[in-house]
């Protein structure tokens, strides 16, 4: 059970930036309003990249929980209701600007946090955020590091030991895979974590590995594809950026990498997609959502993205639903049912009803184990279909 952080925060308003489609979005010292008195308003910190490596995905992570804020405007708070407000920051994909980034938000008055796509960035900004007693719900930042030894951080994701082992059973039970060739970025604490853990569960599947890591701002991938191909490995891992990722699937395909490519759940975006597309590559994912799991939610967040050009843009251009997005839509909602438990916009006693929080999402049960962490025993696999440049579903892992 995590302990309460006592902090007494006064509470300000800061305007609202109309985020298209009616959802409410905003940064910090934006000017605007939302829709009720200033005394009426809660805010809630979007901190999340939408520039560098991760700023597609970022993007869409921040796009689902400004769908939930169209949906759900207000909340009941200790008898009153208050209107929502999004306060959205960058980080830039940036360890370094993750601290400015996450005061930006201390000084906003936010009382709960949202974020952010990328362990490492979640990492950086955390004593931020606990040194003001201001909780955090991580969404998709699944290393273990983030909410270990802390009481402000919990999240609504699983975790990266599970999805390497995932992974790892997937190369072996799918391609009866003796020798991975695990690709890593240096410094980045997603990627070297699920390659760590996979390394792990497929060595004790009786595989062996080659690992190479790459450093921040590189574009050519050439000698590592050669090094997994001249060391005879049977799979690849690459639990690396979207756009990274993109860049090095482009030169698999071109020099012929044959073998299929594995990763985590940066894979499932429709940036990958969209380059697999029309190509020879065989490509897996492990991911937090199949689409048709919650058809109220497509349907509505499809819509959604269709009448509203600036939404559709940070999809990508287009409607397919990434898991980040539903991710982002039910952290959401994990944080007005803290609220809604603490009858208080109070950052501490947010903090402090946030481990009673319970409810069905639409990713499935929501509740929070004594670390912080989704009690989640399953994760979905997914497989490119390379003509139509669709992943479709491979099937549902789960672990006991």
């Amino acid at each position: 059970m995590k302990k309460m952080i006592a902090l007494i925060m006064a509470v300000c308003v800061l305007a609202l930036c109309a985020c298209g489609g009616g959802g409410n979005s905003g940064s910090a010292g934006s000017g605007g309003s939302g829709g009720g008195s200033a005394g009426d308003t809660v805010k809630i910190g979007i901190f999340q990249p939408a520039s560098g490596d991760n700023g597609a995905p970022g993007k869409q992570e921040t796009l689902g929980s400004q769908y939930a804020n169209y949906v759900t405007p207000t909340v009941d708070i200790g008898g009153k209701t208050y209107n929502v407000e999004l306060v959205v920051v960058d980080n830039e994909s940036s360890n370094d600007k993750a601290v400015s980034a996450a005061s930006q938000l201390v000084s906003a008055g936010v009382s709960v946090v949202l974020g952010s796509y990328g362990s490492g960035v979640s990492i950086a900004g955390s004593d931020t955020f606990g040194n003001a007693g201001i909780p955090v719900i991580g969404v998709s930042c699944t290393n273990p590091q983030v909410t270990l030894g802390n009481d402000h951080y919990f999240r609504v994701c699983f975790l990266d030991p599970f999805q390497g082992t995932v992974l790892a059973n997937l190369a072996v039970d799918e391609y009866s895979a003796k020798k991975a060739y695990i690709l890593t970025k240096l410094g980045d604490d997603y990627s070297v974590g699920v390659g760590n853990y996979f390394k792990e569960a497929f060595e004790g599947l009786g595989g062996t590995c080659v690992v190479e890591s790459f450093q921040e701002g590189n574009s050519d991938f050439t000698s590592y594809i050669t090094t997994a191909k001249n060391e005879g490995c049977d799979i690849c891992l690459a639990p690396i950026s979207v756009e990274a990722l993109a860049l090095f699937l482009e030169q698999a395909n071109t020099q012929g990498l044959g073998m299929p490519v594995l990763g985590g759940d940066t894979l499932d975006s429709n940036v990958v997609a969209g380059v697999g597309k029309g190509t020879d590559l065989d490509i897996y994912c492990s991911t937090f959502y199949a689409v048709g799991g919650d058809p109220t939610f497509d349907e509505g967040f499809t819509k959604y993205m269709e009448e509203n050009p600036t939404a559709l843009a940070n999809n990508g251009g287009n409607t397919t639903i990434a898991a980040c997005s539903v991710l982002g839509y039910d952290a959401y909602y994990a944080a007005l049912e803290a609220l809604k438990a603490a009858g208080s916009t109070d950052p501490a006693d947010v903090m402090a009803a946030l481990p009673s929080v319970n409810f069905d999402g639409a990713t499935g049960h929501i509740e929070f184990d004594e670390n912080g962490d989704a009690v989640r025993d399953a994760a979905f696999v997914k497989h490119l279909n390379t003509e139509s440049g669709e992943y479709e579903m491979y099937g549902e892992v789960k672990v006991k």
